[in-house]
C-alpha cells in the first residue's frame, strides 16, 4: 500500500429525519419546514408532511446522524488490507462525540485526509453542522473555517470521477457497478433508511450494516480511481 493512503480515512454517514413525523416539531420549525418544502422538487405533489418523512434527513437543520462508518488502509501479511469500524446510536450527541474522540486520538489532525463520496456536498458539512447544533467543537481535520483551500484535506470520490466536469451527480451505486465493486444497495438504499429506522424493530442494526458496506464500497472505489486493485474480502477486517 502506498504511503499516502495510510493518512486517508474513508467515511460515510447515515441520516434520518430528526423526528418520525413533522407534527413532533415545534410550531416555529413546522413553519420553517413548510417554507423549505416549497423549494423542494415535488413531482408527485406530496404534502409537506409527506415530504418531511421522505426528504428531511438530507437537511442538517431537520435531520440527524445515526451511523458513521470509517475505513482505513493498511498492510496485512505484505498485502493491501482495510480496517472498517462503524458506530451507531440513537443519541446523536453521543455518536458525534465518539467519532470526534476516535479521530482525534487515532490520527494526526494535520495529516489526516477525510474521504467520502459526495463528501464535500453532504457528509463533511452535515457533520460540522450537527456538531455545532450539539455543542461539540469541530475537529481540526474536519473544520474548514479560516483555512486556505490547499490546507483543507478533504477528498471526494465523486469529484475525482468528474475530472473537473460539474454538470451531473454520479451515484456511488453507479460507480461501483461499472468498476465491478460489490454494491451495498441490494437490500437497502438511502431512500429506505428513515422508514427502516422508525418502523423496524432492528432498524438501526440494519442501517449500521448498510453503512458498513457503503464505506467499504467507497474505499474500494478510491483505490480503483488510482488504478489500484480491489482489496480482497479476506483482507477486510471489521473491528468493534
Amino acid at each position: 500500500m502506498q504511503n499516502h493512503f495510510q493518512d486517508v480515512l474513508i467515511i460515510d454517514i447515515e441520516t434520518v429525519s430528526g423526528n418520525e413525523n413533522v407534527e413532533a416539531l415545534s410550531p416555529e420549525l413546522q413553519k420553517h419546514w413548510e417554507r423549505k418544502a416549497g423549494f423542494i422538487r415535488n413531482r408527485d405533489e406530496k404534502a409537506p408532511e409527506e415530504l418531511y418523512q421522505d426528504r428531511a434527513a438530507i437537511y442538517a437543520e431537520f435531520g440527524k446522524i445515526i451511523v458513521i462508518g470509517m475505513a482505513i488502509y493498511h498492510e496485512l501479511k505484505g498485502k493491501p488490507a482495510m480496517r472498517v469500524k462503524t458506530i451507531a446510536s440513537d443519541d446523536e450527541k453521543q455518536l458525534l462525540t465518539e467519532f470526534k474522540n476516535f479521530i482525534e486520538s487515532k490520527f494526526d489532525q494535520d495529516n489526516l485526509k477525510l474521504c467520502a463520496h459526495n463528501g464535500k456536498e453532504f457528509d463533511f458539512p452535515y457533520l460540522c453542522r450537527r456538531m455545532l447544533l450539539n455543542d461539540i467543537k469541530i475537529p481540526w481535520s474536519l473544520n474548514m473555517a479560516g483555512k486556505k483551500p490547499w490546507e483543507v484535506n478533504h477528498i471526494d470520490t465523486m469529484e475525482l470521477w468528474k475530472f473537473g466536469d460539474w454538470k451531473s451527480f454520479t451515484s456511488l451505486d453507479l460507480l461501483t457497478n461499472i468498476f465491478g465493486i460489490p454494491s451495498s444497495k441490494k437490500e437497502l438504499d438511502g431512500s429506505m433508511v428513515a422508514k427502516t429506522y422508525y418502523e423496524e424493530k432492528d432498524g438501526l442494526t440494519k442501517i449500521e450494516e448498510y453503512c458498513q458496506k457503503d464505506v467499504i464500497a467507497t474505499a474500494q472505489l478510491y483505490l480503483r480511481l488510482h488504478n489500484l486493485p480491489l482489496i480482497e474480502p479476506d483482507q477486510i477486517n471489521i473491528v468493534k
